[in-house]
Order: C-alpha cells, then sequence, then structure tokens
C-alpha cells in the first residue's frame, strides 16, 4: 500500500456507521467485549462522543474509511495525563500498514494536544493485533486471567502501555 493513498483525520460524527460495520465483521467481536447488537450501539455511542473533544481519529485509503482509533482523554486533573484508547482496522485493510499509521496518529494526537504521557490499552491474550503494539513500542504490564467469559471459556486480558515522554 502506497502512504500518498492514505490518509488520517479527524473523525466525524457520523462515521459511526462504519465503526457498526467494522464491529460486526465475522471474528471481529473475539477480540471486543461486546456480545450482541444492543452492545454494539453502546460501545459505539461512547466511542463517538469523543468526537465532540476531538480525540477520535479515522485512516482513509483512496478515500474510503477504513480504521479508528479514540482517546478516552480523562478530564480529571489527576489522571489527565495517561489515556486509555481502543483501534479497529477493517478486515479487508488488516495488514496494509493502517494500524501502525493510526497509532503513529494517536500517539502525536495524545502527546501534542492533550499533553497525555502514557498510552496504555487492554488487548485479549490471542488477539493477533499484540504483534502490531509491541513493535509500536507497547509493554505489557500486567494481566487479567479471567476477564472474559464466553462460552464456559475464560479468555485473558492483557493491559499494555507506552510512555510518550
Amino acid at each position: 500500500m502506497g502512504n500518498k493513498n492514505l490518509i488520517v483525520r479527524s473523525t466525524l460524527a457520523h462515521e459511526d456507521v462504519y465503526l457498526k460495520k467494522w464491529l460486526k465483521e465475522p471474528g471481529v467481536l473475539r477480540w471486543f467485549p461486546m456480545a450482541n447488537d444492543r452492545e454494539i450501539e453502546d460501545a459505539v455511542r461512547l466511542w463517538i462522543a469523543y468526537t465532540q473533544v476531538g480525540s477520535c481519529i479515522t485512516a482513509e485509503y483512496n478515500g474510503i474509511p477504513c480504521g479508528m482509533a479514540t482517546l478516552y482523554v480523562q478530564f480529571y486533573k489527576k489522571l489527565a495525563h495517561q489515556c486509555l484508547f481502543s483501534i479497529i482496522v477493517s478486515e479487508f485493510y488488516r495488514g496494509q500498514g493502517i494500524g501502525k499509521a493510526l497509532l503513529e496518529n494517536l500517539a502525536k494526537l495524545a502527546r501534542d494536544k492533550f499533553s497525555i504521557e502514557l498510552l496504555h490499552l487492554e488487548v485479549y491474550d490471542g488477539n493477533p493485533a499484540i504483534h502490531l503494539y509491541q513493535r509500536e513500542g507497547f509493554v505489557e504490564y500486567g494481566r487479567q486471567s479471567h476477564f472474559i467469559k464466553d462460552n464456559n471459556e475464560y479468555i485473558p486480558k492483557i493491559f499494555m502501555q507506552k510512555s510518550l515522554v
């Protein structure tokens, strides 16, 4: 993929339709805690609400939205130095540098606009994106062994972080 065809920009509130679509792609919910349409709607509403403060970004390839990330910025002064984020890339565009571009732009946004010093994420054990996070400098700092229970199977959650200072 040529990067000249890839842009990363602020997410618009009406782009929630892409997020819903991507969350419903086959196999995606294995890596997210939602289980049905109602839960997806709630998660999308929360994610897109952060467009109001400018902490959501969208990747476009040839003018087509193909991925999104958001910073769940903290408004409490004692917590404002750190931030949890979420990221998703459309199944069709995975493995083409979209996730890397989103992570790089998200880190720049976090540091430059929100003065965030530490980015952190939660990812389920076995998620292929863990390798991307590691390549981008995220390190594991903990895990919760019984986080998700799906069909009587427990899936651990891994906590990862990256310093931006």
